[in-house]
């Protein structure tokens, strides 16, 4: 059986634990920083489907240290995965980890990239996962349409994407991934497949336009609110002044609004030989001055304060329309914010703490930001989340997402009863899903560690998880798997790896030492009736969970192979890629 040890009480660690347990039928030991804080009840309480009696095996400790790794056998353990949500709390833990175990194989959850490369760098048999990079593209798929194209890098360059079919070049189709309207995942007829996995060549991501700024951007913060309804008020004031000067003193249009203005602003010049209707509207019209020169000026003084600060903070400041509104700037919504960004979509930030990871990446990159509640009308309404194409609530509270959701729609509806605003939520629990969508009819849901841990969980026994491909709320693994010597694949034909609605083989890589030949990569490998898998190859694999846990088992080297005697075909190239 295989023993791992998973450092976290977080919902990413929850899930990770469930995903040992349940997929791998792995021992496993947690360690948390006391037994009844955050996740830590519920990981306790998680038990294997088929093994009520298996569960985790927990450890309370404050503080990492080589005392704590000893006590849960660190160097029986065939790999450790640190998984909190601080970066350099993680690094500090692993370190202590490899103090005990010099060479245990380390799974490290990282939002900040940079340093994620350089503890690669460093640390061999280490792998740095991020779960809201991992995450991110399905929550950006969902708000842009569940047939938004996923992107997906492999280790040598090569660039693979999951698209619609009707989108797709039949040339360029490597894998029919899922029938999306039946909820089939890695159909035996490809043909079947309307989300499909294809090759991109060169190819970069179009941005689209964006509008330009408008020149009065300023000038829009400035008139309006207040300012707008105080200088509306002195207008009516003044007007009406005027035509009552020009009656009672029978002058013309253009002395009378010379009086008005003059009197009105203190400039009055008291006459006693003038009638008393004369005396009486100049004694109203210095009045009118007297109240409403000090609200003008408190107005102005106001709005340009405010304005001022909007622009610093990068609120909006003019009217916005099918944008996307991303509530919760932590690490996912900072990663749906920037993804968003890339593609050309114009989108507006939320957050009620201005300290937030996100609202600082927001302002670099010239996204609108709003400081507030998002459970608050004033807040949503200033995000133009009534002309919004999409709300995507990705808070770390379940019920925040829902009740920002709500309000969003409900300001939609208002302004065109037509409108249903599309909604992306990000909730953990399944049940609850389930219940938002038979309730609100809000069935785009997403959970960061339900994307993530199937990932985390794949590194941990070995395998280079490349990526996740959403399917509803399912996921499909994309992952590099090595052929091990002596396996029980080595030897065996291409077409004999896939398993249908567990695991597709969609190319194999292949090396030969000694022989001035790189790293090369077939496509279509099951088209080939007479290659073999060997020990020098990597097998590029999209999978389900079960179907990825398989392959790991099959293709796992065995102590003392027998010696390798390389095919005596000739060496594996790379055919034309547009031709198959």
């Amino acid at each position: 059986m295989r023993k791992f040890v998973v450092w976290g009480d977080n919902a990413l660690a929850r899930r990770l634990v469930g995903e040992l347990i349940n997929t791998y039928s792995a021992q496993v030991t947690v360690i948390v920083p006391a037994l009844t804080g955050n996740q830590a009840p519920e990981i306790a309480a998680i038990r294997d489907e088929d093994d009520p009696e298996h569960g985790p095996v927990m450890i309370e400790a404050r503080t990492t240290t080589t005392a704590v790794f000893e006590a849960a056998d660190l160097t029986d353990a065939d790999a450790i995965a640190f998984v909190g949500a601080d970066d350099v709390a993680n690094v500090d833990a692993a370190l202590v980890a490899r103090e005990v175990d010099p060479h245990i194989r380390v799974v490290l959850r990282m939002f900040n990239t940079v340093l994620g490369a350089g503890v690669t760098e460093r640390l061999v048999n280490c792998a740095v996962l991020s779960a809201s990079e991992i995450a991110a593209p399905a929550f950006v798929a969902a708000a842009l349409g569940d047939n938004a194209p996923t992107s997906i890098r492999l280790s040598d360059g090569q660039q693979l994407m999951a698209v619609d079919r009707a989108d797709a070049n039949p040339s360029d189709v490597r894998a029919g991934l899922a029938v999306t309207a039946e909820g089939e995942s890695l159909p035996a007829d490809d043909e079947r497949a309307d989300l499909v996995l294809v090759s991109v060549y060169g190819q970069t991501r179009v941005k689209r336009r964006r509008p330009r700024r408008h020149p009065l951007r300023a000038s829009r913060l400035l008139f309006s609110g207040g300012l707008r309804r105080v200088l509306l008020v002195a207008l009516a004031v003044l007007t009406a002044g005027t035509v009552a000067v020009a009656v009672v003193r029978h002058v013309s249009p253009w002395r009378a609004v010379y009086l008005t203005l003059l009197t009105a602003l203190g400039g009055a010049d008291p006459n006693l030989e003038d009638s008393v209707l004369v005396q009486a509207v100049s004694l109203a019209l210095v009045l009118a001055g007297v109240a409403l020169i000090p609200a003008l000026t408190a107005a102005v003084v106001g709005v340009l304060v405010k304005a001022r600060l909007a622009i610093a903070a990068g609120g909006l400041a003019e009217p916005v329309s099918d944008h996307v509104v991303v509530v919760g700037l932590g690490n996912i919504g900072t990663r749906v914010l920037r993804e968003l960004h890339d593609q050309g979509i114009d989108v507006v930030g939320v957050d009620r703490n201005e300290q937030a990871r996100g609202v600082q990446v927001a302002r670099d990159l010239g996204i609108p930001v709003i400081i507030g509640s998002a459970n608050s009308i004033d807040t949503l309404r200033a995000a133009s989340v009534a002309t919004a194409r999409c709300l995507v609530a990705v808070t770390t509270v379940d019920v925040n997402n829902l009740e920002a959701a709500l309000i969003g729609r409900d300001l939609a509806r208002q302004a065109d009863p037509a409108k249903k605003l599309r909604v992306v939520l990000r909730l953990f629990e399944e049940d609850f899903a389930r219940r938002i969508k038979q309730a609100f009819d809000m069935n785009l849901s997403r959970s960061v560690s339900y994307l993530a841990a199937p990932a985390f969980a794949a590194s941990m026994v070995g395998s280079e998880v490349i990526d996740t491909i959403p399917v509803g709320r399912r996921v499909l693994l994309v992952a590099e798997v090595p052929v091990g010597a002596g396996s029980q694949l080595e030897g065996r034909y291409f077409r004999d790896v896939s398993e249908p609605g567990l695991l597709r083989l969609v190319a194999v890589q292949t090396g030969r030492p000694g022989m001035g030949v790189g790293v090369q990569t077939f496509w279509a490998p099951e088209q080939s009736r007479w290659r073999t898998l060997d020990r020098t190859q990597t097998m590029i694999v999209v999978a389900t969970r079960a179907g990825l846990v398989a392959l790991l088992e099959r293709a796992a080297g065995v102590q003392n192979p027998p010696p390798f005697h390389p095919p005596s075909a000739p060496p594996l190239l790379a055919p034309n890629p547009r031709g198959g």
